[in-house]
């Protein structure tokens, strides 16, 4: 019995049988079946050696960075008003998932709440809008400020704590935020959330419509990522990588270990903050339903898949599982089991990411 437990079919029925409940029993076979051939197929592939590729990398960043943009500025040009809104909302997780690449990719700490810090961004500029007729761009750095705040907060006692029970830390602040903007009906109003946000406006300008708000996230998107590339080639950004490689040896050399990672936090949640404004002025509506804590696993699971520590590998891992689940729309039973077979085969092959740190360094 006890072999049995242990074995790759007890693994896949206990799955499926918790997946039942939310399914019909087709559904759960189909993912029995799957996970069962997974299990049995992952120690043999494991063995399959991939062959290097038979050059090196040639140093392109700065010409994909000059086309990428040109790209993604040219193409309120060519789609429609459906494909512009997910590209929104592309825009809004890259940077999420850039402010966490900083707390996980740089310095190794593992954040299972980020979405309490996108909420807080969110709700703030709601209430200071709503209440007290503050417009988006003086909010802005406030939210931000504030969301850097939280983590500053979060960071001081979490920061004692290392591996497992920093993640557990972090999952309950992130479940104490959503409690409480469920609960709080008189200032957040509850489940009901707040409506009636006002979008950014510019010269008098309102950039509520989709195209102009695109281009406001985008140049947003831009700015995230010359800060943080920024901060990742200076003094600060190497001891982030000295920590993340070895704690103890950094902290022998001289670096302030504790003061480094709460640095993380704060500049990693700062930029949560400005998501979350983003966010909410583009819905005009926050809810607590928006920042559960499936929101933390996709975006840790973009920093995964791009690659852990790397800018534009956490940019192509929220292009990746913002786009794709739209544009398997039509197969409503299985995108989400097809997307989970992908990472799973992604864990297999490149447990690195599409774009690891190595082969990104390599490039430049």
């Amino acid at each position: 019995m006890k072999r049995f437990l242990h074995s790759p079919v007890a693994v896949a029925l206990c799955a499926a049988l918790l997946f039942l409940p939310l399914k019909d029993l087709k559904s759960a076979a189909l993912l029995f079946v799957f996970i069962l051939a997974g299990l049995y197929a992952a120690p043999r592939i494991r063995r399959i050696k991939i062959p290097p590729l038979p050059f090196k990398l040639p140093r392109t960043e700065g010409p994909l960075q000059i086309l990428a943009v040109a790209v993604f500025a040219l193409l309120p040009l060519a789609v429609k008003d459906y494909y512009m809104d997910v590209l929104i909302m592309f825009g809004i997780y890259a940077i999420l998932a850039l402010g966490l690449n900083v707390i996980v990719g740089f310095t190794g700490q593992l954040n299972l709440g980020f979405a309490a810090f996108y909420a807080i961004g969110a709700y703030t500029y709601a209430l200071l809008n709503t209440r007290l007729g503050l417009g988006f761009w003086p909010s802005l750095p406030i939210a931000a400020c504030f969301a850097s705040l939280s983590g500053l907060v979060l960071g001081v006692p979490a920061l004692r704590l290392k591996g497992d029970y920093l993640a557990i830390v972090t999952l309950g602040f992130g479940e104490i935020v959503r409690i409480v903007l469920n609960n709080w009906d008189a200032f957040t109003k509850g489940p009901n959330g707040i409506a009636g946000i006002a979008p950014p406006s510019m010269a008098g300008i309102s950039l509520g419509k989709l195209q102009h708000y695109y281009y406001l996230v985008f140049l947003m998107l831009i700015a995230a990522v010359f800060v943080i590339r920024r901060v990742e080639s200076s003094k600060t950004g190497r001891a982030w990588l000295a920590i993340k490689e070895n704690e103890i040896a950094a902290s022998t050399m001289g670096i302030d270990t504790t003061a480094y990672k709460l640095y993380a936090f704060a500049f990693g949640t700062f930029w949560a903050g400005i998501a979350g404004t983003l966010f909410a002025g583009k819905m005009q509506f926050v809810s607590p339903e928006s920042f559960t804590f499936m929101e933390s696993v996709l975006i840790l699971s973009m920093v995964i898949l791009g690659g852990i520590g790397n800018v534009y590998g956490a940019i192509l891992g929220a292009f990746i599982l913002v786009i794709m689940p739209e544009l398997l729309r039509d197969a409503q039973l299985y995108r989400m089991l097809v997307l989970g077979i992908c990472l799973v085969a992604l864990m297999i092959f490149r447990p690195q990411g599409l774009i690891g740190a190595k082969d990104a360094s390599a490039g430049r």
